[in-house]
């Protein structure tokens, strides 16, 4: 996670959590038409009416504060079915579900792959991938999507 978002995810994340929702996760794109995407989450799930609560209420603080210099689109959604995983912790409650991984550096020759998620052993994702169990430093995940299931 880059310096800004983890600023943006300690600004943030109480005033979302005292909304009784979780921040599940941040992206910034930079650039021109640059976008600010927040994934929020719910047990009972999320709706359109909850992106739009938490986007009135962040906005404010977001104005306030203004970390991010120039303009940027603020956007608020659910994480879906192939929520994005951000954090070890978040891996840690799929165990046994199919991941999508980037990497940074080829494992096992390959830098994107489809693999089930068997442990996290400390900083290391433990996967299965075509019948062999490959171990993968987290520092090396670029990014990482849950494969839905439809069962």
């Amino acid at each position: 996670m880059s310096k800004r978002t983890e600023q943006i995810r300690e600004l943030l994340a109480p005033v979302v959590n005292d909304m009784g929702y979780e921040l599940w996760g941040i992206e910034y794109l930079q650039g021109r038409g640059a976008v600010l995407r927040l994934y929020i989450d719910h047990e009972a799930g999320i709706t359109v009416d909850d992106c739009v609560a938490v986007s009135h209420e962040v906005s404010g603080v977001l104005d306030v504060e203004d970390p991010i210099p120039g303009e940027y689109n603020l956007e608020v959604s659910s994480p879906g079915m192939d929520r994005p995983l951000f954090e070890l912790s978040q891996f840690e409650r799929y165990l046994g579900e199919q991941v999508q991984l980037k990497l940074l550096a080829p494992v096992a020759g390959k830098r994107k792959m489809m693999a089930t998620l068997v442990a996290v052993d400390g900083d290391t994702l433990v996967v299965m991938l075509n019948g062999d169990t490959l171990r993968i430093p987290y520092s090396q995940v670029d990014r990482a999507r849950l494969e839905p299931r439809f069962d």
